[in-house]
């Protein structure tokens, strides 16, 4: 049994207008469910992702009012985007030039031309030219009505990058617990002393790698916006009991079983502070909306449903 690839990546913003208004109409996502943190109802959940809202494309936000992140290791430090190819990263250069967005030269990281930039909380991103597509069987569905042409879009999430100051112990608990595999090693295009550590899922490329800079001389980062809160793994639906029943029989503290509607959870942090969630592909952002109407109004979970008046009226419009 094994993990298949990045499910999707939490973040933060503390500008939900502006963030929404950025993951769409720049970055050209769909916003395929409009939700509330569960934990924290104050709050929103955004998912942006593909046009059907395929695991292993979204990225999504909570909306919380917090200090810009203090960046630093023990954090998810750079997320993936990938593109079609060099010709959709050379268009993709010049629509972020035009936007003002802080960016970097293209450049080739471990054997693929990367763009590396941020959005205007600081979030690190970087576009991953990859012509082969998704791996581990979640084919990217473009959206109609993307400001982004077709051939350009963004077609899912990989590699995600973290930094750790101790590469030991997040090496033992990725390989012995999440059952990834080591693929290789290089060093950091942007600092050469840095080695980083490629882990692979599944069938392997860059929406199933995990990339692992070890830099132990950097402060302890602080989450906030900017900042990223977790990464997801996929399981199939049929595979996440043997999780939930693997992280119990090794005595791995974890968070149980969580149903988050639109697919089962299982929260684990690894030794050096990251936390890791481990995602079914379903059911499915469809399962509360029909899929021409994703992420056009506000989608609760059930259990929520009876607050929804309360609820609401503490959200601002996006």
């Amino acid at each position: 049994m094994q993990l298949h690839g990045i499910h999707h990546l939490t973040a933060v913003t503390a500008d939900a207008r502006g963030n929404h208004a950025f993951y769409t109409r720049i970055l050209g996502l769909r916003l395929v469910k409009k939700t509330v943190n569960q934990d924290d109802v104050s709050a929103y959940h955004l998912f942006y992702a593909d046009g059907a809202g395929s695991p292993g494309t979204d990225i999504t936000f909570f909306d919380w009012p917090m200090e810009r992140e203090r960046r630093g290791t023990g954090a998810i430090v750079r997320t993936g985007l990938r593109v079609p190819g060099e010709a959709a990263l050379a268009w993709w250069s010049a629509r972020l030039g035009e936007a003002g967005l802080v960016r970097g030269a293209a450049r080739e990281v471990d054997g693929r031309l990367s763009l590396d930039f941020e959005d205007p909380e600081g979030q690190r991103l970087a576009l991953v030219a990859d012509a082969d597509g998704a791996a581990g069987g979640s084919p990217f569905h473009p959206w109609a009505r993307s400001p982004v042409p077709e051939a350009h879009q963004i077609r899912g999430l990989g590699p995600v990058t973290l930094s750790v100051p101790d590469a030991a112990p997040s090496d033992a608990f990725l390989t012995e617990v999440m059952g990834m595999r080591r693929a290789r090693q290089f060093a950091a295009p942007d600092a050469p002393d840095v080695a980083v550590h490629v882990y692979a899922m599944g069938e392997g490329g860059p929406a199933a790698e995990l990339h692992l800079r070890v830099e132990p001389d950097l402060p302890r980062a602080r989450l906030g916006a900017g900042g990223v809160h977790h990464v997801a793994f996929r399981t199939r639906d049929e595979e996440y009991g043997h999780w939930v029943d693997r992280l119990r029989r090794l005595g791995v503290r974890s968070s149980g079983p969580v149903d988050r509607y639109w697919f089962r959870s299982l929260y684990v942090r690894e030794p050096n502070g990251v936390l890791y969630e481990i995602a079914t592909d379903g059911p499915g952002f469809a399962a509360d909306e029909p899929l021409e109407a994703l992420g056009e109004r506000l989608s609760l979970p059930p259990f929520l449903e009876p607050r929804r008046a309360e609820i609401e009226r503490g959200l601002k419009p996006l």
